[in-house]
């Protein structure tokens, strides 16, 4: 996923959660801040950050949040754009365990009352429900994490996907680490343990379990590659 032409500037604070104030060469503008997480260690005041303008002449906030700069890596904070990116990885066979399907479909109806992220279908094979999940947390030298903060949904998307497998389709949780300088994977097992147990629960269903890794720049990002789950 290529970016449009970025801004930089530094972090004065983030609040509301989907609010953050930024400083462009002395000037404080206000950007929308599309991450739900509590963005432990990418939120501190002063931090480089980089925006990118809105392309809705008549949005109330002119300037997105998409980077952040965390211990000399870029970090993708930027929630909407992670389905994207898996999207044209698949597309392009970089993600090896999701090649072969001919059809990609988005926001696909099923569950309770739910969307999943995208569906793969190809005659012959069963229809492949992959959920994506942004990871940006990193407490520890070379380890990502998730989740950031309790997420009662992202524990109800595990359990649907549960439900898939024992449909007799395939179901995958792929989590997407947007920064480059991590290594393994691991449940943030004390930010959620409720989250944990469905991870646990969904994985010994059947649902697959895969994260890969981004090349995390100013002007794109790109997967890079598969890293392991430690627990």
């Amino acid at each position: 996923m290529r970016f449009p032409p970025l801004t930089e500037a530094r972090l004065v604070r983030r609040y509301k959660r989907f609010l953050a104030d930024m400083d462009i060469g002395g000037e404080v503008v206000t950007a929308h801040c599309a991450n739900p997480g509590s963005m432990i260690g990418l939120a501190e005041p002063g931090m480089r950050a980089w925006l990118s303008r809105a392309t809705n002449p008549l949005r109330k906030l002119a300037w997105n949040w998409e980077l952040v700069e965390a211990d000399g890596t870029l970090v993708g904070i930027n929630t909407a754009h992670p389905n994207n990116i898996v999207a044209d990885a698949i597309r392009a066979g970089a993600i090896a365990e999701l090649a072969g399907y001919g059809t990609l479909r988005r926001e696909v109806p099923y569950g309770r009352q739910s969307r999943v992220d995208m569906v793969l279908s190809n005659p012959g094979r069963p229809d492949a429900f992959v959920e994506v999940k942004n990871v940006h947390l990193s407490r520890r030298r070379g380890l990502s994490e998730f989740p950031d903060s309790v997420t009662a949904r992202g524990a109800r998307h595990l359990a649907e996907l549960s439900d898939m497998v024992a449909a007799g389709h395939r179901a995958a949780m792929l989590y997407l680490v947007h920064r480059g300088d991590t290594s393994a994977f691991s449940l943030a097992r004390d930010m959620d343990p409720t989250y944990a147990r469905a991870f646990d629960k969904a994985r010994a269903a059947g649902v697959e379990m895969l994260v890969y890794r981004c090349r995390v720049g100013l002007d794109e990002v790109a997967v890079t590659g598969r890293i392991p789950i430690l627990d």
